[in-house]
């Protein structure tokens, strides 16, 4: 039987004004936060990508797909897969596509009742919810991995 290893990984949560990223690995299976980039009209800040996937060394990378709750795809998804894409080819890692449905609400309604226990001190902003929807997105990636090591570079939903 092929040993398997332990595993890096980053989620994101793209946007056409900002991209939220998380880190999370498959020792914990656990996904936290961790940056949010901008998309500007030239596309993404590759560069701070860049530094943010040479800070955590990931092994795999995780796109959210856009999709409605009826499971068709937002209009959001031919410039996702295009991210995902680039995403691919600059980082030469990896990459597999998860189901983003409901993860940017999910994380603001998170992060507000967090708030509102006094978990957090300051207001929430877009920027905190894109990344808190990266690790939701990481998070549904690492819970459904079951026997699948997610390292096939496959960049299809």
């Amino acid at each position: 039987m092929p040993e398997r290893r332990d595993r890096v990984a980053l989620g994101f949560d793209f946007g056409l004004e900002r991209i939220g990223i998380a880190a999370g690995d498959t020792v914990s299976g656990t996904a936290a936060p961790c940056a949010t980039v901008t998309v500007g009209p030239r596309g993404p800040d590759w560069r701070e990508i860049a530094r943010v996937l040479a800070h955590y060394h990931p092994d795999v990378l995780i796109v959210g797909c856009p999709r409605h709750a009826d499971g068709s795809l937002s209009t959001l998804a031919a410039a996702t897969d295009r991210f995902a894409a680039e995403l691919m080819q600059r980082a030469a890692l990896p990459v597999q596509r998860v189901d983003e449905f409901a993860s940017s609400i999910d994380a603001g309604a998170a992060l507000q009742a967090a708030r509102a226990r006094g978990q957090r001190r300051r207001r929430v902003s877009h920027s905190d919810i894109d990344a808190a929807a990266a690790a939701i997105i990481l998070q549904r990636w690492l819970q459904g991995r079951s026997g699948n090591d997610g390292g096939d570079g496959k960049t299809g939903t």
